[in-house]
């Protein structure tokens, strides 16, 4: 496993709220990771010591920030092997789902086409999807769960049809925690002509991306889920495809001119799209987090957590008031109730005792259907979880719940 001492002297959050009368355990890292403080040291210094803008200034400081960028830029690319030109910022994972369905899917797509999803999709797929049907008069179909509430090729293949032009999907969900075969997926949707969108945001914190590999069409990440700064991300589109499509949102930056008449030249791609000035601060974390990232190593990361996961998955099913809804899935999202607890009085009482998880529907609000409950209490780990902080939830798990406890025990 890592070695988590070593690795939590790199957060200052852990000296600023470890104490001896309360632990700190933090376990809601699929909502957003905390940060090294090489990240925070990165942002701080574009506003200390850079400052200026990017692509808008002829002198030192400004060339300075245009080559960071460019290095975050180009930085990306490797980790995810992918080409550059292929790399736009984003401000997120929900940004960047929202410019494929209006800068693709609303010039696309036409009445009768289809969009797949799935029913334990994030609010940032489904609901711009909504809005496209909406606007396109195209089909929203769901490929079916199997019993597990995996995703799988199979399934896909019963709904798939020729008319299916876009297939939008997570890598991994977030709160069943399931690895989706997005390489056979994405094979699926060609050989029916359609493009696949690959919801990114829990699964590239976790695991090595490799997106020439995948050959997915689109691809949406999250940097504040990678132990990067909140309000930065970035889409990946194949080329061809960034060519063809519209920019989501417009202004300085994106265009070689436009006159009085209305007509306008975009720059291509990956500039045509970052319109306005970008969130540089975030963009130097970003890269910092990605540099933070490979010296551990992302193989490393997954084997600690796949560590973790199976320990916690072990002492969880020895306690009976513990309802666990994806004992197979393979990644650090364990999802569960305390049978007769509401989710959310279970998190208050488990911050009583220092320990941090997400509580409620999670964005992926079609899924209570299938759970059959209103909400579920979500822990997630992380590469600065240790055994020693499963046990404390173990403890606190076993010897309460309800809301009142927080303040009985």
């Amino acid at each position: 496993m890592l070695d988590v001492k070593k690795i939590r002297e790199d957060f200052p959050i852990y000296k600023n709220h470890e104490s001896d009368e309360k632990p700190f355990v933090y376990l809601d890292s699929a909502a957003t990771t905390l940060k090294p403080k090489c990240v925070i040291d990165a942002c701080t210094k574009y506003y200390a010591e850079d400052g200026a803008n990017a692509h808008r200034g002829d002198y030192d400081l400004a060339y300075k920030v245009d080559k960071e960028v460019s290095k975050c830029r180009e930085h990306i690319a490797s980790f995810f092997n992918c080409d550059k030109e292929c790399v736009v910022f984003t401000s997120g994972t929900s940004m960047a789902m929202n410019l494929v369905a209006y800068g693709f899917g609303i010039k696309y797509l036409k009445e009768g086409d289809e969009i797949l999803l799935t029913e334990a999709e994030h609010a940032s797929n489904v609901l711009p999807r909504f809005r496209v049907a909406e606007e396109t008069k195209a089909t929203i179909k769901y490929i079916p769960l199997d019993e597990n509430g995996r995703c799988t090729p199979e399934n896909l293949k019963k709904v798939i049809t020729k008319n299916t032009k876009v297939v939008s999907i997570a890598q991994i969900t977030n709160v069943l925690g399931y690895k989706i075969d997005i390489k056979e997926m994405s094979k699926i949707a060609h050989e029916y002509g359609a493009y696949l969108v690959c919801d990114g945001a829990q699964s590239a914190p976790h695991m090595k991306i490799d997106l020439k590999d995948l050959d997915v069409d689109f691809f949406c990440c999250s940097a504040h889920k990678l132990l990067g700064p909140t309000g930065i991300g970035f889409l990946y589109g194949k080329y061809e495809l960034l060519l063809k499509m519209d920019p989501f949102m417009t202004g300085g930056g994106d265009n070689a001119r436009f006159d009085m008449c209305g007509n306008v030249a975009y720059l291509k791609p990956p500039a045509k799209f970052e319109g306005g000035t970008m969130n540089l601060a975030g963009i130097y974390g970003f890269d910092a987090a990605l540099t933070y990232l490979e010296n551990i190593g992302m193989e490393n990361i997954n084997k600690h957590e796949e560590e973790l996961r199976d320990y916690l998955i072990t002492e969880l099913r020895k306690l009976d008031n513990v309802i666990i809804y994806n004992e197979d899935a393979d990644s650090g999202i364990i999802t569960i109730n305390v049978k007769g607890v509401f989710p959310q009085d279970e998190a208050s009482y488990l911050n009583s005792k220092g320990i941090s998880v997400r509580s409620g529907e999670h964005c992926a609000k079609l899924l209570k259907e299938r759970l059959k409950t209103f909400g579920t209490v979500r822990i997630s780990l992380y590469l600065y979880n240790d055994i020693h902080d499963m046990d404390i939830l173990i403890d606190a798990l076993k010897n309460g719940g309800n809301f009142l406890d927080a303040f009985f025990n």
